[in-house]
């Protein structure tokens, strides 16, 4: 496969994971609901997006770095409401 194909590959994977949390971050901040949100898994999981996001920097992969620097905005953000309401 060609390289700008793999490339095309990595950059929708990225746009469909990074999209899929947007709709529950502003759920959690509009409702400020969090009592369904595992505080071990968001912590996790942020942290995991955010170690992601440094291989992604360490290797050079513009997918990998897109798709964790904007990831990283909503998945931080609810960890945020789940640490302030619980």
């Amino acid at each position: 496969m060609p390289p700008a194909h793999i490339e095309a590959v990595g950059f929708a994977a990225a746009v469909l994971t990074t999209l899929c949390w947007i709709p529950q971050a502003l759920r959690t901040i509009r409702t400020r609901d969090t009592r369904a949100i595992s505080l071990v898994t968001q912590a996790a999981f942020t942290f995991g997006v955010g170690l992601w996001l440094l291989y992604g920097l360490l290797i050079g992969s513009t997918p990998v770095i897109v798709a964790n620097a904007i990831s990283i905005v909503p998945v931080a953000a609810i960890l945020a409401m789940k640490l302030r309401f619980g």
